[in-house]
């Protein structure tokens, strides 16, 4: 597990462009290996853009809090590591359908180009990719006096022929926290407003798992479940990871209830949280599908911010009316 300091360790300043070095809260870095990372910050949140492995969040902070897991791994990273071999992980953004996309391993793990584009704003754009026929474009950009981080992915297609892909968000939080995902029961299609999917992508309907429960109109995921990925058809549009260190991690999104969802049970988010495999939790707002034709694109943006929370103490229970209290005061 990663944590702030340990980041701020492995940096290093680069120089930046004299353009770029006209805008606040922006400057290039070395993080590990990576060089040339693009820095955002205020006084209060720090961070860091990865464009040599895929284009992706490397570090999250607020307040000298990390919400997001890197792998110790990534600093074996050399340019010549073979795109099959390299480590992914920490803010990472993707794609969808999940099981139905082919997209190349450029996209998830190849180099892309990074700008500084304005005060606490930057550009990450990927290559034109044969085989989804998209180009991914993500812009970032960090608010003056909050933790607010807009992140909005782009896909263009550059190809000849309709895509039909979607958002879907990959994002490696901490592991060892509590997930808050408000319902909306009126629209699901869930009799349980959520399913697991078991071993051999088996679909559970009606899952029972004693780390799951419905409270106070919201899904709490108290721990890593007995199978650790879940799909939910919420519309709230938004939801929190509240870590042992007394912080929200909340991202929150636009939602479409007239549109189709193609994942595989039309989920509005995915939350995946093993037990042993990697010590994180994947959070993963996903958009609605998308007719692109050729020369147009789409856009879906996520909003995270960073607040101050009471993770539970081991005989009580998550505060999930004042969690919504303080996510409602940020809109």
């Amino acid at each position: 597990m990663i944590t702030t300091s340990l980041v701020v360790w492995h940096c290093a300043l680069s120089i930046a462009t004299a353009a770029e070095s006209e805008f606040a809260g922006t400057r290039r870095v070395t993080v590990m290996n990576y060089q040339d990372c693009i820095e955002l910050s205020n006084k209060e949140t720090t961070v860091l853009l990865c464009h040599q492995v895929g284009g992706r969040v490397l570090s999250y902070a607020w307040q000298g809090k990390e919400a997001l897991y890197l792998d110790p791994k990534e600093a074996e990273w050399a340019p010549d590591t073979p795109l099959r071999e390299r480590m992914v992980s920490a803010g990472r953004f993707d794609i969808g359908p999940e099981y139905l996309i082919k997209r190349g391993l450029e996209l998830w793990a190849g180099a892309w180009k990074a700008e500084i584009i304005g005060d606490r704003r930057a550009r990450l754009t990927s290559v034109e990719d044969p085989i989804s026929g998209v180009q991914l474009i993500r812009e970032f950009a960090l608010d003056a006096d909050s933790s607010h981080l807009a992140c909005k992915q782009i896909i263009r297609n550059h190809s000849d022929e309709t895509k039909r892909w979607s958002h879907w968000s990959r994002t490696f939080a901490k592991h060892g926290g509590v997930v808050a995902i408000p319902l909306t029961p009126a629209l699901s299609r869930m009799p349980s407003q959520y399913v697991m999917v078991h071993s051999g992508h088996h679909l559970d309907p009606k899952p029972e798992d004693p780390n799951i429960r419905v409270r106070d109109g919201f899904l709490e995921i108290l721990a890593p479940p007995a199978f650790p990925k879940l799909g939910l058809d919420s519309y709230a549009g938004w939801f929190a990871y509240v870590t042992p260190d007394d912080m929200a991690f909340v991202k929150s999104y636009q939602t479409f209830p007239n549109k189709v969802y193609n994942e595989l049970a039309g989920y509005t988010i995915s939350i995946w949280y093993p037990k042993t495999r990697i010590p994180a939790c994947e959070l993963e707002p996903i958009g609605p599908g998308n007719v692109i034709e050729p020369g147009e694109a789409m856009a879906f943006t996520e909003h995270w911010r960073l607040l101050e929370h009471p993770y539970p103490k081991a005989d009580q229970s998550l505060d999930l009316q004042g969690l919504k209290n303080k996510v409602n005061a940020q809109f």
